[in-house]
């Protein structure tokens, strides 16, 4: 058996019993990350091809692809965070679904005070400061975007998106929930109920004329193994890590190069000179960039506020703000009113995606409905397995109302709308804090264009659960109240289902094929300064509704091809 520990001098208790309280973090140092000498050698005498900030999908998506086309370039990741959980929560024993929210996000912003006053939008999801980023924590919906609901993007970006989608799909290993499937009947089978509801929705939905289209939901979920076949969502921490483990074997064989992964090292600024990078400011010291291109993976707020900070005579940075807002639906249905009930197995899901505009306001009014169907006779039982598989996290069934419907069918709705991008009270802007990490203020408010398109979606929803979903129409359709807390045979008012927090941030660093207009040019390099580009949601002309992952990371990947050349 080899030694696990490096220091020959000091190992198995002699001439001392050595180090005896080393942490989690000490441990996947001396495995995976950076050491301190190691840190300290790479400050000193390293030159890398590429640094990468960041090490969630655009970071993964980035360097798998780059070290694909040439095993031999030179990558460092520096993440802010430390090292928190190996994969997707929900992946994990029950008690993990408590890491959702809470201290495990971080706000490096201020909210600006006309946004805590508003009626329905009073602040935006923060930030996950860990290895892996948001990927730990996320819902695993990807859809493709049309080409008409990537409204407002140059066309040379969506091309580049579109021709990318297929090698993103594969790397996010997505698919479908008509696809998804588990022989082992104890477990979450996308069966039945999957196809019966995908079929009332595909020959009904052009009843409702908010609707553009409907398909199963593609889900990225873990790569299946002999003794892994329960569905399982995507994360980034093993995927990342696996390159570094292939990499340094290639290494050994003088086959490649080694990827290097920094911990607890946040960039506070970017040192130029006339627009020039030559150093990055981070908490673990100086890091000269050299001849390196800099790659800003680090989600939509902290790129920004880094590039506020570091080339303040830039313009547009943080003056466009987009998100999406959200109401969270939950309704119950008897099973007995479906003729395929006495078809359904002890344990069945269903997840769905419903696309929609705004008529009066067409494609730039945009909106999803991520619908979740949940069938359990026994929930006593298998309450434990069907919260752990529950496809969206933003809204899900509790246990309570779970437990309360063993002779229904939960239908669990996250909608998502579009802010209008054209709204100039919306922005992301440097502030006076002194603290270069945290110094800018955000600011949404809710306008009428974003009202029009929050009651379409609303009304769509509950068209789409009365109207098409259920046999019996509106009067069998009963829908939980926060209010209340309890199911009512009405619909609750908007005060229950509307969430007041925002998600998918974008546009702060918009991509643009005009030369006076956006941040970042189709290359994804940001104007007037060399070797910085950007990837993820702050690329984002406009909002648009979809889930943004897999784009992301299709043009992450783009970018990969184009630097490789």
């Amino acid at each position: 058996m080899e030694k696990n520990d490096s220091r020959a001098n000091y190992n198995y208790g002699f001439p001392t019993p050595g180090p005896q309280q080393p942490t989690g973090q000490d441990v996947m140092n001396h495995v995976f990350f950076t050491t301190q000498s190691d840190w300290k050698k790479i400050q000193e005498t390293e030159q890398f091809d590429f640094i990468v900030v960041g090490s969630s999908f655009c970071c993964l998506a980035f360097v798998e692809r780059t070290l694909s086309k040439n095993p031999f370039a030179k990558i460092l990741i520096l993440e802010r965070g430390e090292y928190f959980l190996p994969e997707h929560f929900q992946n994990l024993p029950l008690p993990y679904k408590q890491t959702l929210g809470g201290l495990s996000e971080t706000y490096p912003w201020t909210l600006s005070k006309k946004t805590t006053e508003g009626e329905y939008i009073k602040w935006q999801h923060g930030m996950l400061p860990f290895f892996g980023g948001r990927s730990t924590l996320w819902s695993a919906w990807c859809p493709r975007p049309t080409k008409e609901e990537m409204i407002n993007w140059p066309k040379e970006v969506i091309a580049n998106a579109h021709n990318y989608f297929a090698t993103a799909e594969k790397l996010l290993n997505v698919v479908p929930t008509d696809q998804i499937d588990s022989p082992i009947k104890s477990k979450p089978v996308y069966g039945v109920l999957q196809k019966e509801i995908q079929q009332k929705l595909n020959e009904n939905y052009t009843k409702i004329k908010e609707i553009t289209r409907t398909f199963a939901a593609p889900l990225a979920v873990k790569t299946p193994d002999v003794v892994d076949l329960d569905f399982s969502k995507f994360s980034v921490p093993g995927k990342l890590l696996e390159i570094a483990e292939r990499q340094k074997e290639l290494f050994k064989k003088e086959k490649g190069a080694l990827v290097h992964i920094v911990t607890n090292c946040l960039v506070s600024k970017i040192i130029a000179q006339d627009n020039y990078p030559t150093a990055l400011d981070t908490s673990r010291g100086i890091l000269n960039i050299g001849e390196a291109k800099l790659i800003l993976a680090m989600g939509t707020m902290p790129p920004t506020t880094l590039i506020q900070n570091s080339f303040p005579a830039l313009e547009n940075v943080g003056k466009r703000f987009t998100s999406h807002f959200v109401s969270a639906i939950i309704a119950r249905i008897p099973r007995v009113h479906f003729e395929f009930s006495k078809d359904l197995a002890e344990l069945e899901l269903g997840a769905f995606y419903i696309a929609g505009v705004n008529p009066e306001r067409g494609h730039e009014g945009q909106f999803h409905i991520q619908l979740t169907a949940l069938s359990d006779k026994n929930p006593i039982k298998n309450i434990k397995t069907a919260l752990i598989n529950m496809p969206d996290v933003v809204a899900t069934a509790t246990k309570e109302q779970l437990l309360d419907s063993k002779d229904y069918v939960v239908f669990v709705c996250a909608t998502l709308g579009e802010l209008d991008y054209n709204n100039e009270e919306n922005w992301f802007l440097k502030n006076a804090d002194l603290d270069p990490t945290t110094n800018a203020t955000l600011q949404v408010i809710a306008n009428r264009n974003d009202m029009k398109v929050w009651d379409s979606m609303d009304t769509t929803t509950f068209e789409t659960l009365e109207e098409i979903i259920s046999p019996e129409g509106k009067k069998m359709v009963e829908y939980w109240d926060t209010i209340t807390k309890k199911w009512e045979n009405r619909r609750p008012t908007d005060k229950s289902y509307r969430v007041p927090a925002l998600v998918h941030e974008a546009s702060t660093l918009w991509i643009s094929d005009k030369k006076d207009e956006g941040v970042v040019d189709v290359n994804y390099k940001v104007k007037k300064v060399e070797n910085v580009y950007v990837t993820g949601a702050a690329l984002w002309p406009t909002g648009a509704s979809w889930n943004p992952t897999l784009t992301m990371v299709a043009l992450a990947q783009h970018l990969a091809d184009n630097l490789s050349k």
